[in-house]
Formats: C-alpha cells, structure tokens, sequence
C-alpha cells in the first residue's frame, strides 16, 4: 500500500488513539430527494447578458449532482455544466427544470 508515501515529514505518534489526518474531507450523504431544498432561479450576472437557468441548494456528494445536472440538460435538450455546488442550465428554462424536478419528488422554492 502506498499510504506511508502520503504520510512523509509526519511526526510518529505514540498515542493509541491516533488518526492521521491527510486535510480530505468526506463527501456528505446525499439527502434524500423529498428532503431537499432546490432553488431554481434566472440569472445573467456574469454571463454577458446571456441567461441562465441556475439550480442551488443541492445537499450531497458531487458524483450525485453531477447525475441531476447531466439528466436536467438531457431532459430539457440544452447545454450546461455543474460547478461550485450549483447548476447551470443554459437558457431561460426555469419553469421546465421545476416541472422536471418536481415530477422527480424534489421539494423546491421559487426565486424570481
């Protein structure tokens, strides 16, 4: 195993009780659907005044939402991407992505 090689420069502990640290965190669980809290809103700050379609509040591990993001654009046949926990559908499409989202069992709020 490769572990020791992650460990370099580490101070040897005599503690029984020791658990060493490498700084990654775990991925949190993802809640399930009816339990989540997605806000769906239009944006254009940042993007030329082009709008977007942006979904946030999304609780769990990123592979999850990254599945959710994937399936929204392919539901809705528009282009997008995920990142900083957020997202990102091309487009004016926010009555769309809540029906989707809604017919999934998602709990939801609105921002206009």
């Amino acid at each position: 195993m490769a572990d020791w090689k992650e460990r370099l420069g580490v101070v040897y502990s005599t503690n029984p009780d020791f658990k060493y640290d490498n700084g990654e965190q775990e991925e949190e669980q993802t809640l399930p659907k009816n339990r989540q809290k997605l806000r769906v809103w239009r944006d254009t700050h940042g993007r030329a005044g082009k709008t977007a379609t942006v979904v946030r509040g999304f609780i769990g591990s990123s592979a999850d939402l990254e599945e959710l993001g994937k399936s929204l654009k392919r539901k809705i046949g528009v282009g997008g991407s995920v990142k900083d926990g957020e997202i990102i559908i091309q487009g004016e499409n926010r009555d769309r992505v809540l029906q989707i989202l809604l017919d999934e069992g998602y709990t939801l709020s609105k921002k206009v």
